[in-house]
């Protein structure tokens, strides 16, 4: 039978902790892999005997597929997409078509180094929308530790808009210095560089949202 979970990793790399695994086993659960499958299933009139045949997995094992109880493996779904003669597609599109709503947990949220290899990060971020496809926006809560240099300029398309939650924050755009303090904010063109800095004697925050350029 072939396993469908993800095995642990080795070595202690790549360990998800309970929250970054629950937070990514709803995101997969976004797409509703299980009731796919069984409409498909249906669809076409096969028992699960008989894909369990063709596919060369038991009954059980797509049972559990078919409620959500397993997550399967690419692998385990192209098996299944060829006997359907559907490609992956069929299962990663559509997800909660038309639907504009997205709930993430704080508990569920990963927090990011600007830069994977920094020794001294210059912030720290969280994906407040991570779950949410198509976004129009992206959302970060940031965290500025304290230091004397400002982090690496930096570019991307569109548009930032930066809300002090807590402590100061230096910003520097290509044009101006500019100090923001708790309560304060500021929106700028970010296809220009710009930076951060922490400046105050303890650690700061911040609501970050970035927007793509118009059309």
């Amino acid at each position: 039978m072939e396993d469908t979970t993800a095995p642990p990793s080795e070595n202690g790399k790549a360990v998800e902790t309970s929250s970054s695994s629950s937070a990514v086993e709803r995101t997969i659960g976004l797409f509703r892999l299980g009731e796919k499958l069984r409409r498909l299933r249906l669809r076409k009139k096969i028992s699960l005997v008989d894909l369990g045949k063709h596919t060369g997995l038991s009954p059980s094992l797509l049972s559990q597929l078919e409620n959500g109880k397993l997550i399967p493996t690419l692998p385990t779904l192209t098996r299944i997409a060829m006997v359907f003669d559907v490609g992956l597609d069929f299962f990663f599109s559509e997800q909660e078509k038309g639907r504009l709503f997205s709930v993430v947990r704080a508990k569920e949220r990963l927090r990011f180094p600007d830069a994977p290899d920094a020794g001294e990060p210059s912030y720290f971020f969280q994906c407040l929308a991570f779950s949410a496809r198509e976004k129009s926006i992206e959302a970060y809560v940031a965290e500025f530790p304290v230091r004397r240099r400002h982090s690496e300029p930096h570019v991307h398309e569109g548009s930032e808009l930066l809300y002090v939650l807590a402590g100061r924050v230096e910003i520097w755009t290509s044009h101006d210095l500019h100090l923001l303090v708790e309560g304060d904010s500021c929106f700028f063109d970010s296809s220009e560089p710009h930076s951060y800095r922490c400046a105050s004697s303890e650690q700061a925050s911040a609501l970050v949202v970035t927007a793509a350029p118009r059309l």
